[in-house]
Order: structure tokens, then C-alpha cells, then sequence
């Protein structure tokens, strides 16, 4: 069992254009609307592989309610904690070309004790699951954290939940996530920008990465798998490190890609380099899908998926 945790879930409508024209009436060749949120795509892509999954959100309103509904529908387990205020709605603009603009609403404002009983949800979402007898697993920790919550709730959370024995995948970025390193992460994944912002420089090569998740690591994570967008994945981990690549001819999406990325990771057992080649996997065939539609198994090509544990640290990455 994997557990989720999503502080800011979202309903993400998505719309595709041929191309957007600004300030004109613009018609839509597609358009979807998907549960959203780092931690949901997550549970999403779990489930369409086979994993069983259950996501802890925090939901209000109307939004909050189609939401979970859903995410059943998927054959995803939620935990739900109701608060007072209503869940975001996010619009992507996807164009032919492959260029996406998104506007991501802030979302609702959470209270002190609807905080404190977000933490005490995942906790015991984690305990059931343990429970069940479905072993400790992986709690993934996902997304922004929402108003309301102080730049600490994660590493609160990490802290929590490593006591009894879960390992934690965490996918956030400033202070969260410097702040939750000292709680040793199992594994944290930022990507380019997200690494550059941890470490205050440029990452200009590969090998400015590879410098950068060091230096996490020696802040507190375990490992460190960096998403370096089309130029591929790094994973730094005690044992060893290794880069890949899985090149895609052609984007139609890249909503929710790192996320199905970070499925494949953990579904793969979360360490070492086959579980890079899942993540890489998993993330090119994300960008192939429309919205933000995770991949089942039938549309990964591990064929395509090249990892080595010689880094190419001189490697200019694109743009």
C-alpha cells in the first residue's frame, strides 16, 4: 500500500487548442476535467498500474465533493478531511505545438486545527494501512502546501510517520522543502528549477545537479531523484548514482509527468536503477497522454529508457 498525502488538491480542467489566440474567443478542440493535485496524480498512476493506493485531501465544497467522487470511480481510496473552505479549480491551456499554460487557483486557507487534524489523518491513514497487513510502504508527501500551513508541516509530517516506521517520499519546494530535509526523507524529488531555487545557483550541466543533490543529501535526504525535464532523471543515493534518459518524439501533455514519474519510482520498489528506469519510464509516456491522464503499463516503452551510472556531468542541459 502507498499512501498520498495532497494539502492542496485541485479539480484540473484542461483545455486543447490548435493555438491560443490572447484576448480573442478561443474554441477547444478537447477539453477534460481530471481529479489534480501532485499527491493525487500520484495515487492515479499507482492505481492504473496495479498498486493499491489511498489518498488523504483535505476538501471543501462543491469542487472538493466531484473530487472524491472521482477518484472512486477510479478505484482510488480517500481519506477525506473536510474543511471549511472550497477546494481550487486549475485551467490548462495545451496548444498542438506542445507549449501548456496553466493558471493554478491559490486555493483555500487552512485553519490551525483543520492543520493539526490534516496531520493527524495521515497518520492514521498510514496506522490502517500497517494495520491491514499491508506492510509499512511508502507515504508520498506532495504538492505546495496550502495557506494556513507553515512552511514546517512536512517535516512535522515526516517526522511523524518515519516513528512508526513508514518511508516518505516527499515532491515540494522552498522552504517545505529545505525545512523538511533535517527529517531525513526517505527520498526527496525536485526538479531543475526546484534544485536550483534549494541551492541558490544556476543548473546549468548534469553535473551542476548532481553537485546540487549532493548537497541535499547532506542537508538530510536519503536520496535525491532530480527531474532534469527533457534531459533526463538523476538518482543520488548512498549506494550509488546513476542518470537516464527516454527521449519522446513528440509532447501532448506534461501535466502530471514528474507525478507519474515519482508512481513508477515507488511502484518500482523506490531505489536503486531500475526504479529510475520505471520513473523514466512512467514520465515520458505521461507526456504522450493528453491532460493529465497517467499511463497504464500498456503505454510505457521500456526500450526507450537508457540508464547508466556513468554521468555525463559536462552535459549542457537544454533550455
Amino acid at each position: 500500500m502507498i499512501v498520498t498525502i495532497t494539502p492542496n488538491p485541485s479539480l484540473d480542467r484542461t483545455y486543447e487548442l490548435p493555438a491560443l489566440a490572447v484576448g480573442e474567443v478561443n474554441r477547444a478542440a478537447h477539453d477534460r476535467l481530471d481529479p489534480g493535485g501532485k499527491g493525487v496524480n500520484v495515487s492515479r498512476a499507482l492505481t492504473a498500474a496495479g498498486h493499491r493506493t489511498t489518498a488523504v485531501l483535505p476538501l471543501g465544497g462543491p469542487a472538493g465533493r466531484l473530487l472524491a467522487e472521482l477518484l472512486r470511480r477510479q478505484g482510488i481510496g480517500v481519506a477525506a478531511l473536510p474543511i471549511a473552505g472550497d477546494t481550487r479549480i486549475n485551467v490548462s491551456i495545451a496548444e498542438a505545438g506542445g507549449s501548456l499554460t496553466k493558471v493554478n487557483a491559490a486555493g483555500p486557507e487552512l485553519s490551525p486545527a483543520e492543520s493539526a487534524a490534516l496531520l493527524a489523518q495521515v497518520a492514521e491513514t498510514q496506522r490502517e494501512a500497517k494495520g491491514a497487513g499491508d506492510g509499512v510502504g511508502w507515504l508520498a508527501c506532495c504538492g505546495s502546501l496550502p495557506r494556513g500551513l507553515a512552511p514546517e508541516w512536512y517535516a512535522e509530517l515526516v517526522g511523524r510517520v518515519h516513528a512508526d516506521g513508514a518511508r516518505i517520499a516527499l515532491d515540494t519546494s522552498g522552504p517545505a522543502l529545505l525545512a523538511a530535509l533535517s527529517a531525513r526523507p526517505d527520498v526527496v524529488k525536485p526538479n531543475r528549477e526546484e534544485l536550483a531555487e534549494a541551492v541558490g545557483r544556476p543548473i546549468a550541466t548534469v553535473g551542476d545537479a548532481f553537485d546540487a543533490a549532493g548537497e541535499l543529501r547532506k542537508l538530510g535526504a536519503q536520496q535525491v531523484l532530480a527531474s532534469l525535464g527533457a534531459d533526463g532523471m538523476l538518482l543520488i543515493a548512498e549506494e550509488g548514482s546513476w542518470y537516464g534518459t527516454a527521449p519522446v518524439a513528440a509532447v501532448r501533455s506534461d501535466v502530471g509527468a514528474g507525478d507519474a514519474s515519482l508512481a513508477g519510482f515507488l511502484g518500482a520498489g523506490g531505489s536503486g536503477p531500475q526504479a529510475l528506469a520505471a520513473a523514466l519510464a512512467h514520465g515520458a509516456a505521461a507526456v504522450r497522454l493528453p491532460g493529465s491522464v497517467m499511463p497504464t503499463p500498456a503505454d510505457l516503452d521500456p526500450t526507450a529508457v537508457t540508464v547508466t551510472a556513468d554521468l555525463p556531468l559536462e552535459r549542457t542541459l537544454g533550455g
